[in-house]
């Protein structure tokens, strides 16, 4: 049996080397349209900050050690098109434009995604960059460290945007962030978590321009200013930060299902609507825990995740992913934010009957140094008591609840499971009646 996987950084690779562990004899052949596999792009804010510097912690893999275990894997090969009913595929070696083709018996898309470009004229100006890539990474370090560079402009203020912020910070700079909508990171927490991250970026010098759309980018040589429809801003330097969108274009005439924004549709084994081709990662959907429809949950975790089953599944193992409960985690500066299952607005379009509790309590003993506020907010059946969602925001360590809370989601608890719940307590880490607890206890 030969197996082909289009796209090696974490869905794909996790697949293949799944599968070679269930499967010694089979032919796997992986193409990836960068110079490098198993990489790890959620560290670039990190790595453009100054954090680290060996960009190679970000490859958990080389493509050398794949073939060892005979995964055949061509880097700077990409995909052109998909023939689903003779199952061959069109490829091109960009590095000598050379095409072929090639033919598999099963097939995995794994393409991940790329940074959506805005439609804002003159955005292809020099000095003005995205953050998805590695060389993305190594130019927009070199940048951060350009004494010329004292105003960087963030275009989006989702999970790149705000990580970028931090990046920029480290050097000294001076941070504008634009962002289209009302407040930052708008589908992903509520108003209340929002207003606390908001005043963070505030309090520590960011200027926040919110409800504020971006037109133009103004200079000539390189960039200036970044315009919006109100007013002009100098800048320097300029991150684009305004989401990702599938990397599904080549499969427009296959017959494949997607969703408008191109995610491939499959089911909890990976399948798509064509047989013999799987997906998995942020080019495909998941099976979200909470809700009825298939969703697009563009994170590692998931990907890894999704990844590993499709690769006992190319094996003939019928295992399902059971689905994603959308967990994810963001450090703001110095105040750090998690979430899990719905928030209150996804709870509203879905018509739930729910409830909410937001409380503020402390992340410890006041005797023990380090005392700082933590607030939680829990979404809850109305009628049930069964919790629904949850986030987290305070200091150091606060994220690490979310855990606890993705737990209570999944095992089905009720609020007031979760205000009895026996959590450990020692006073540099706790209080007897653990911010969880409480808030389980005050929901009613």
């Amino acid at each position: 049996m030969k197996i082909i996987i289009i796209g090696g950084i974490a869905a794909g690779m996790s697949a293949a080397a799944k599968f070679r562990r269930l499967d010694k004899d089979a032919e796997i052949k992986v193409y990836e349209k960068t110079p490098i596999v198993s990489f790890g792009a959620c560290g670039l804010p990190y790595f453009v900050g100054g954090f680290f510097d060996n960009e190679n912690q970000m490859i958990a893999r080389k493509p050398e050690k794949f073939k060892e275990t005979g995964i055949d894997i061509s880097v700077e090969h990409e995909v052109l098109s998909i023939d689903v009913t003779n199952k061959k595929i069109m490829v091109k070696n960009l590095k000598t434009d050379e095409t072929f083709e090639d033919s598999y018996d099963k097939l995995m898309i794994a393409t991940g995604a790329s940074a959506i470009i805005p439609p804002i004229k003159n955005f292809n100006i020099k000095n003005v960059h995205t953050l998805k890539s590695l060389e993305d990474g190594r130019i927009l370090k070199e940048k951060m460290k350009d004494k010329d560079v004292k105003k960087v402009a963030i275009i989006g203020a989702g999970f790149i945007g705000l990580e970028a912020v931090e990046a920029a910070k480290e050097y000294g700079k001076e941070v504008s962030v634009f962002q289209l909508e009302d407040r930052i990171l708008k589908e992903v927490f509520d108003k209340e978590v929002t207003d606390l991250l908001e005043e963070e970026l505030k309090n520590k010098g960011v200027n926040l321009f919110l409800d504020s759309k971006v037109v133009e980018l103004k200079g000539d040589s390189k960039v200036t200013k970044v315009v919006t429809e109100s007013e002009e801003v100098d800048a320097d330097l300029v991150i684009l930060a305004t989401g990702v969108k599938p990397n599904t274009a080549f499969l427009k005439d296959t017959g494949i299902e997607m969703l408008k924004n191109g995610a491939i549709i499959v089911d909890k084994e990976g399948k798509t609507s064509i047989e013999d081709i799987y997906s998995a990662g942020d080019c495909a959907t998941v099976t979200h825990l909470l809700k009825p429809e298939p969703a697009y949950i563009p994170l590692a975790t998931v990907a890894n995740k999704f990844g590993r089953v499709v690769g006992e599944n190319l094996g003939g193992k019928g295992l399902e992913y059971e689905g994603s409960l959308g967990s994810a985690c963001i450090k703001v500066l110095g105040m750090e934010a998690g979430r899990t299952g719905l928030t209150e607005s996804e709870a509203t379009n879905l018509g739930i009957n729910y409830k909410t509790v937001f409380i503020t309590d402390k992340n410890q003993t006041d005797y023990y140094p380090g005392q700082e506020n933590i607030a939680i907010k829990l979404i809850y059946n109305g009628d049930t008591k069964v919790i629904l969602g949850a986030q987290v925001v305070g200091k150091k360590d606060a994220v690490q609840r979310t855990n606890a809370l993705a737990v209570a989601i999944y095992a089905k608890l009720t609020t007031e499971q979760l205000g009895m719940m026996d959590f450990c307590y020692s006073p540099p880490f706790a209080r007897t009646w653990d911010v969880l607890n409480r808030a389980g206890n005050v929901a009613k």
